[in-house]
């Protein structure tokens, strides 16, 4: 039976057979996914792709980019609202 801290499903398993032909399970943190836009759903580039928790010990300059909207919304889709907010389009 494993110990308590690696019988949640938030750890990958990987099954490695040892030269001695005993299969055993190594516990990894699973690969967190890219952020991505809220408008046309792309991955943001300059955001880290990290755990929440390890998000906040980065500096605030490494967090997302630095102009409105940054880390929520791509350069894109935040160039085409506002062309369009300034020519009074909606």
């Amino acid at each position: 039976m494993p110990e308590p801290r690696k019988r949640s499903r938030s750890k990958r398993r990987r099954f490695i057979k040892t030269p001695g032909a005993k299969v055993t399970i190594h516990y990894r943190e699973k690969k967190h996914k890219k952020p991505i836009c809220s408008i046309c759903k792309q991955e943001l580039h300059g955001v880290p792709p990290l755990k929440q928790s390890e998000i906040k010990k980065i500096p605030k300059s490494r967090r997302r980019p630095n102009r409105p909207f940054g880390g929520n919304v791509c350069h894109q889709c935040l160039q085409r609202n506002l062309k369009s907010e300034i020519r009074g389009m909606p």
